[in-house]
């Protein structure tokens, strides 16, 4: 591993993301053209009791090995395609659709003796309702590639494998992905140093891809693969003991660095040949409301041979891939999703954990990844700021107030060293993890991030490092909530954000609260009630 790629994997889920950098994939296997036949459906055909589709538009787009070229394009890929396709009118067709999105297809090769394969999706709308997929027409070959055209698809394997960082098999057993040819795939890649990822076909045995890096099997190819079932119990317990054994002998029989089992609604496992100690990892996924599964075991082989062409450990790099096939099945139809959407999602995961009364404040990252998904959402982001020290009911007042202004409200809270040189010495009375998570705790409060110290604080002059000015600047929220004892003009980042459209607002204070005297009260004595 490269001394950056080291730096990348002992780094934070935001770090990560932050360094994401691209990559060139070269993508082999069975290319496919999704037609997608949108009409209405609303009456039944008088000779056969059938729908009648009364056809509206039609689109084409990229399928099979085609879509996994698109989801690591979607990934910040650069993508070299090495196939077949026929001589015929979806030849061109399936070509024109990945040039449009940056796909080199140099290495797509024309066969006369057989189509071009095309999966025709019939797609009704009823009732004005959301579409619904009625039937499927499958144009396909599946015989293999003879063995001239298998001659000129390694010869422009051979060519472009230089360019990759990662190579990723995409066997639909549509007649490409033959024995010898993921043998002589797989052994190029070997001695180039070039990790194999791969998507294998139903009912393929593992020989196939002896030597790969990975391969990603869901759960039925698993089970026709190993010999063996799978636990389909909600026990995650079973599911990683019981599962674990199906991966171990595909591990073996694969020769591979690991295998990743994606099981539905249970999440992925993987196991590692060579993690000490060697045991499996379930790595769940998240409730997602399922639209439609349609391509999120591609989704899933880019995200993974994505995250590790960026260096990413492997754990990591499933749950990489997780959320990117979680995002896939929320979409009508199979599209492409962009690392962007991707980031978010993962980020907005840390700052649910960072804010589930694990008492630690999210990451800068993390809170820029929620507010921008509120702000797409058509949400209204509040910003307020403060040391939160003891907190008392004056706080809880301020909090409520902002919170009403908006959807969301986000807290940007002075870290220790912060509150150390505005307050002095003997402050604060409480360490900066314990104040972000009684914060977190308020209902009211949508995050809590730290300001005043660490990277944040990096490069801020004297004046500014204790106020929020960076962080307002990083956020943007739409509405800025101080207390009563400022004015609009002495507010901190006022002007950031009425520059972005935002506005300023002054909420009153609860007269004779305030952290000092609660504090003085306490070291007298005296009472706190009133």
């Amino acid at each position: 591993m490269q001394q950056t790629d080291r730096a990348i994997a002992g780094a934070g889920c935001a770090e990560r993301l932050a360094a994401w950098r691209g990559f060139t994939a070269l993508v082999v296997g069975d290319f496919i053209l999704d037609e997608l036949v949108y009409g209405e459906a609303e009456r039944l055909s008088p000779d056969a009791p059938v729908p009648v589709l009364l056809v509206k538009r039609r689109e084409f787009r990229p399928g099979g090995a085609a879509n996994v070229c698109m989801d690591l394009a979607a990934l910040g890929a650069r993508v070299l395609a090495c196939g077949v396709v026929g001589e015929d009118l979806h030849g061109p067709a399936l070509r024109a659709a990945l040039a449009q999105h940056g796909v080199d297809g140099r290495g797509l090769l024309g066969d006369a003796s057989r189509p071009t394969t095309l999966k025709q999706n019939l797609i009704g709308l009823a009732q004005s309702r959301h579409p619904q997929k009625m039937f499927r027409v499958d144009i396909e070959s599946r015989e293999q590639i003879g063995s001239e055209v298998a001659a000129r698809l390694s010869r422009a394997i051979e060519e472009r494998l230089g360019e990759a960082d990662v190579v990723v098999i995409e066997d639909y057993a549509k007649g490409v992905c033959s024995d010898a040819l993921c043998a002589s795939v797989i052994a190029m890649a070997r001695e180039l140093g070039k990790p194999v990822f791969v998507d294998p076909a139903r009912g393929v045995a593992v020989a196939r891809y002896r030597g790969a890096t990975a391969m990603t099997p869901n759960r039925p190819e698993a089970e026709l693969a190993a010999g063996m079932t799978t636990e389909k119990s909600d026990d995650p317990v079973k599911q990683a003991s019981h599962n674990a054994r199906v991966a171990e002998k595909l591990l073996a029989e694969g020769a591979m660095e690991a295998v990743v089992l994606t099981l539905d609604k249970h999440g992925a496992l993987l196991l590692e040949r060579d993690a000490s100690p060697r045991r499996p990892v379930l790595l769940p996924t998240l409730a997602r409301e399922v639209y439609d599964v349609s391509g999120a075991g591609d989704m899933f082989i880019a995200g993974l041979a994505a995250a590790r062409a960026n260096g990413w450990p492997w754990q990591e790099s499933v749950r990489f891939a997780n959320a990117a096939a979680g995002l896939e099945v929320e979409v009508f139809g199979v599209q492409p999703i962009p690392f962007e959407q991707v980031r978010d999602a993962l980020l907005r995961e840390e700052a649910k954990a960072g804010n589930a009364g694990r008492g630690r404040a999210m990451s800068v990252a993390s809170a820029q990844a929620m507010v921008r998904d509120a702000q797409r959402r058509g949400k209204k982001v509040v910003f307020t700021n403060g040391c939160f020290d003891v907190l008392h009911s004056g706080h809880v007042t301020l909090l409520e107030q902002a919170a009403a202004l908006g959807d969301v409200l986000v807290v940007g809270l002075n870290a220790d060293a912060s509150v150390r040189r505005l307050k002095g010495s003997t402050r604060p009375v409480n360490h900066e993890q314990d104040r972000a998570r009684v914060l977190s705790a308020l209902g009211c409060v949508g995050g809590v991030v730290l300001f005043g110290d660490g990277d944040e604080a990096k490069g801020a002059s004297e004046a500014t490092r204790d106020t929020p000015v960076r962080l307002i600047e990083a956020l943007r929220p739409d509405v800025l909530v101080k207390g009563g004892d400022y004015t609009r003009d002495t507010v901190v980042g006022a002007d950031i954000v009425e520059r972005h459209g935002g506005v300023v607002r002054i909420v009153p204070l609860v007269e004779g609260k305030s952290t000092t005297a609660t504090i003085a009260r306490m070291r007298s004595g005296a009472s706190t009630r009133g």
